[in-house]
């Protein structure tokens, strides 16, 4: 598994959208539509938590948890390995492969974090 987030030759397929829903959104609509449905529910919930709570701080997490998810999804072969390390930790029967497939997650997830967050 690569140490490197983005694998050179892993140019993104659209360019970084906004971080709103709208902007958020549509991309999702060209890199994984497939994802469309747990964003609105998502979405759903988080902005009845905000109405609930009178706050903004579920609505910017909401938006901060998509923006990461889009950054991975732009780059095709971070997708890739994101999936892949993701089905090795469910499945893996050995400690050190789990280990190993978890902090592959985890470091796709903070570099496409820092990409967003800056």
């Amino acid at each position: 598994m690569s140490a490197h987030p983005w694998e050179h030759g892993d140019e993104p397929i659209i360019e970084r959208p906004e971080r709103t829903l709208a902007g958020l959104r549509g991309a999702l609509v060209r890199v994984a539509p497939s994802l469309l449905p747990l964003m609105d529910a998502e979405r759903d919930e988080v902005f009845a938590l905000a109405a609930e709570t009178q706050s903004v701080g579920p609505v910017n997490g909401f938006l901060l948890r998509w923006a990461v998810t889009v950054e991975i999804e732009r780059h095709p072969a971070t997708t890739r390995r994101l999936r892949r390390a993701e089905h090795l930790a469910r499945t893996a029967s050995d400690e050190e492969t789990l280990r190993t497939a978890a902090r592959e997650v985890a470091g796709i997830k903070a570099a496409a974090m820092r990409a967003v967050d800056g």
